[in-house]
């Protein structure tokens, strides 16, 4: 038996787009402030939350609190380059951006999963890399 697909969810409803525009830039505040409760506040509370790092693979929301207060100075300075961000129907969205540290010539990026939870919107999946020199 096969089944129907189901319609995709609306994408980049306008209400929402707002929303998690407010979001990332209250994330990309919190980031450079090195302000760990607000840190923490953003992202998922629970075993299911992944970061992944430039140099560290992070699983739970306990492994992801216990690196940012292990890191001396917080995440270097940076300068967002390009946002894109697309919300999925009315509780999913992600925030893809491209960075560069300042004082750096490689550019960055992040990639970040929201999700509408009781609490509000929180971060469940993050990504961040540096592109590799191109020869």
């Amino acid at each position: 038996m096969t089944s129907t697909p189901s319609p995709l969810p609306s994408l980049n409803d306008p209400h929402v787009l707002a929303e998690i525009t407010a979001m990332s830039d209250r994330y990309e505040k919190a980031l450079g402030d090195n302000a760990l409760e607000e840190l923490d506040a953003l992202f998922y509370d629970g075993p299911e939350t992944i970061r992944y790092g430039v140099g560290e693979n992070l699983y739970g929301f306990s492994e992801i609190q216990a690196f940012r207060r292990a890191r001396t100075g917080g995440s270097p300075p940076r300068d967002v380059l390009r946002r894109v961000i697309t919300t999925i129907g009315q509780n999913v969205a992600t925030v893809d951006l491209e960075f560069r540290r300042r004082g750096g010539q490689k550019t960055g990026r992040q990639s970040q999963t929201w999700i509408r939870t009781p609490e509000g919107w929180k971060i469940l999946a993050a990504h961040v890399s540096l592109m590799a020199d191109v020869s």
